[in-house]
């Protein structure tokens, strides 16, 4: 079975194939970085304006790559959501009326399932059950996987996601953006002794997230330093340690609470190098294994949601006529897809 995958939930165009028997066979990946770096952030308009002039390019030029034509495609996964509405509905709609035209069936993806799954993609690739670290910029959650499509979110952000997070520490000290890649930069020429800041709610129970609070505590600090080169490095670094710390906690208080010793890292936020090498650490400590997608996969893809679409439309499941576009979905929503 081909599935053809597009992924437009915000600022990045993905259009990938997958062959269940070959593998990953083409992928395609446009980034809008360029277009919102003037407005600092993501501006739902421009951004679905722009998947409306990219996307068919790019799956020309996919579909182009591997000599592949319609008649050689058997479904069409899309990025049903979570994510910005507007782009959202360019993707549902254009998968949607193409596997109508060329007669074969849809399946409406979730966004963060097609990141939960992305590590499939590589040679060693994690067995069910494991625990899965989804960090972005729209998520931080713990979700404890069974299968696919069989999950329980043991935690979740009850406020700013980590990536959302970077992002406005980046924008307060003055960074570029993207902020996380260029914080995470400065902070390796950060002081990692001069600040200390907080881990937001590793002193009581539980596995949910809070990064609001040390977002306020790096602007104060900001504001209280002489606002040097080196004061910017410096508070860079305590932030990216007290994010990075808070997920270890949390990871480490998920494998004693559930005893599942795999830990898929993924997410944009699973490319920062501070908090992969700290999660390795740490489950080579517990005796368990982490594993992540390759960088490229980490952040929005279309080959996440071409794999995830394959998996359920291989157990059966497709989608209507109509068009499913969902800017908020639980992952607990989810029907299981067993094959």
């Amino acid at each position: 079975m081909r599935v053809l995958g597009i992924e437009t939930s915000c600022d990045e165009t993905g259009v990938a194939l997958y062959d269940g028997e070959s593998g990953l066979m083409a992928h395609a990946l446009y980034s809008q970085v360029q277009l919102h770096a003037r407005y600092g952030g993501v501006v739902p308009e421009l951004a679905s304006r722009d998947h409306v002039r990219k996307l068919l390019p790019l799956i020309d030029k996919v579909l182009d790559e591997v000599g592949v034509d319609n008649r050689r495609i058997d479904g069409v996964a899309y990025t049903a959501g979570p994510g910005l509405v507007g782009a959202l509905l360019v993707g549902a709609m254009t998968g949607r009326g193409l596997a109508w035209s060329w007669g074969v069936p849809a399946i409406a993806v979730h966004h963060m399932e097609g990141h939960l799954l992305a590590p499939m993609l590589e040679p060693e690739s994690p067995g069910f059950p494991f625990l899965a670290l989804l960090v972005s910029g729209g998520h931080s959650m713990l979700v404890e996987v069974e299968g696919v499509g069989r999950y329980q979110v043991l935690g979740d952000s009850i406020d700013d996601a980590v990536g959302e997070a970077f992002d406005k520490t980046a924008k307060l000290l003055g960074l570029s953006y993207p902020g996380g890649p260029a914080l995470a930069k400065l902070a390796l020429e950060g002081d990692p002794g001069r600040f200390s800041f907080p881990r937001p709610m590793t002193d009581r129970p539980g596995l949910d997230f809070s990064f609001s609070g040390l977002k306020t505590f790096a602007l104060n600090t900001w504001r209280a330093s002489a606002q040097t080169d080196q004061d910017r490095a410096d508070i860079a670094r305590a932030f990216e340690e007290a994010v990075v710390d808070t997920m270890a906690i949390k990871c480490r208080r998920a494998v004693a609470q559930t005893g599942i010793m795999s830990l898929v890292v993924a997410g944009g936020v699973g490319a920062n190098r501070a908090l992969r090498e700290r999660l390795a650490r740490l489950m080579e400590q517990e005796g368990g294994r982490v594993y992540y997608p390759r960088p490229e996969f980490c952040t929005d893809n279309g080959a996440m949601i071409a794999y995830a679409g394959y998996r359920r439309l291989q157990a059966g499941q497709s989608e209507p006529l109509s068009v499913k576009a969902m800017p908020r979905w639980s992952l607990e929503e989810l029907a299981p897809a067993d094959t």
